[in-house]
């Protein structure tokens, strides 16, 4: 497994370069007729013309607009939001991904260890208390992503068959949980514990997935089935980084390959689950692996149909491995940022909704990206981890008080949606106060007495 001190910042040799024989103006014409985009035509709106070198700021200025104009006859003038809360369940986690400062080996996590970090694990009655204040409060989604635990197993059966294992640590990644100081129970047992009061439980990406398979033929429909028993309700789309495989070996080499990827997805909805969709860029990757990895999202889709959305994650490069070992001094440009966006809205004919994601850009550049061709700008959130410990600057939790500030700055409409958009509200700009109302326990009532 690389470590990045071992990678030659100068030297990462690609096969996928930025090349194409395709023009940007024969991409926008195409794009703006309608017609479905290639790679190379994604390539050319993604550089503004690969037959010069930077970003033209009025080829961009027109490819934004093109994909304001795209949104707003796809899914309107709404921005969406959900209230919801994200409780993660461990960091513990052994995968070694070089762009993630969220994990902590989880050797540090044994009974003895005297290693000093600063991660944690939550049992499933902790995770049920926190869901369930939350709840209380008016949040109706619990997102729910972790470190890959090696004393996580599906359920008490999958426990048993990775414990018969000669060697289950260096076969299956498994260790028994009393090896532990905290026991962080089956994903079984977490899900049980959160799913309360009919909250939308949204969890379980492709690699925890893989996880809970590990050790077994098991099919992943049928692992996204049992989870589906236990009170899941759709599936995350992250672990995606990049869906280039060149890309993956360098950043995420002990993770799953692209195919497993979308094997996992396809098993997720053949369960009856909506998933959504993500990208991670702006840290080794160029253009042509943003294009094809929109190509992969459009073909899983075209197959499959049970994409709610796409989202972008701009990657926060501040206290990662790839930024301390210098292979990356910083992430995307907001250029870069915009960009993406808008080609995602146009290339992503068949996925109707793109987040913007105000813990990666904070609220102005967020809302910037809500005229680039995005609709949905994430959630209230109440906690926040993952993007925190990698360096990122703005902030956990965003109240409904705050939606309404800044969807009225650039005046569009604010809805509150559920997880799958399948149902909206509109609000109603009254003066407030201003609080969720979708939820089991939501009555209107600000999430936080301090709003």
């Amino acid at each position: 497994m690389s470590k990045a001190a071992d990678l030659d910042p100068d030297g990462l040799d690609f096969e996928y370069v930025p090349e194409t024989d395709q023009s940007f103006e024969n991409a926008y014409e195409k794009a703006a007729n309608g017609v479905r985009l290639t790679v190379d035509d994604a390539v050319e709106l993604l550089t503004t013309g690969t037959e010069t070198p930077g970003i033209d700021t009025e080829r961009k200025e027109r490819v934004l607009e093109l994909a304001d104009r795209r949104r707003a006859e796809t899914v309107g003038e709404a921005v969406t939001f959900v209230a919801n809360v994200n409780n993660n369940v461990t960091t513990a986690c052994n995968t070694g991904c070089l762009f993630c400062n969220f994990k902590d080996s989880a050797h540090r996590f044994e009974n003895g260890s005297d290693a000093d970090h600063a991660g944690f694990t939550k049992t499933p009655a902790e995770s049920r208390k926190i869901v369930q204040d939350a709840v209380d409060r008016g949040v109706y989604e619990v997102t729910s992503v972790s470190g890959l635990h090696p004393a996580f197993a599906l359920d008490n059966e999958h426990r048993e068959i990775l414990e018969r294992h000669d060697d289950p640590a260096t076969e299956v990644n498994y260790k028994p949980p009393e090896r532990y100081r905290i026991d962080p129970g089956t994903y079984v047992e977490q899900l049980e514990a959160m799913a309360v009061d009919d909250v939308h439980l949204h969890s379980i990406t492709p690699e925890e997935a893989y996880h809970a398979r590990r050790g077994t033929e098991r099919s992943y429909e049928s692992i996204y089935g049992r989870l589906k028993a236990a009170g899941l309700d759709s599936a995350p789309g992250t672990a995606a980084e990049i869906l280039v495989d060149e890309v993956r070996e360098v950043i995420c080499p002990g993770k799953m390959n692209t195919q497993q990827w979308v094997d996992a997805m396809e098993g997720a909805m053949a369960a009856g689950l909506p998933v959504t969709s993500t990208m991670m860029y702006g840290h080794v990757e160029n253009e042509m692996h943003r294009a094809k990895h929109l190509q992969v999202i459009r073909d899983l889709q075209d197959r499959t149909g049970g994409i709610t959305e796409f989202v972008p994650l701009s990657f926060i490069h501040q206290q990662t491995p790839l930024y301390e070992a210098g292979v990356v001094d910083s992430g995307a440009s907001r250029d870069e940022d915009e960009l993406l966006v808008a080609v995602a809205r146009l290339f992503l004919d068949n996925v109707e909704h793109i987040q913007s994601s105000w813990v990666k850009s904070g609220d102005e550049h967020g809302m910037k990206l809500l005229n680039c061709g995005a609709d949905d700008f994430m959630g209230t959130i109440l906690s926040e981890e993952i993007t925190k410990r990698a360096g990122g600057q703005y902030g956990e939790f965003r109240s409904v008080a705050d939606y309404v500030e800044m969807v009225s700055a650039i005046g569009r409409p604010l809805a509150e949606r559920s997880t799958d958009y399948g149902t909206t509200r509109r609000v109603e700009l009254d003066g407030g106060p201003y609080g969720p109302k979708l939820g089991p326990n939501a009555d209107g009532t600000p999430l936080l007495g301090d709003e």
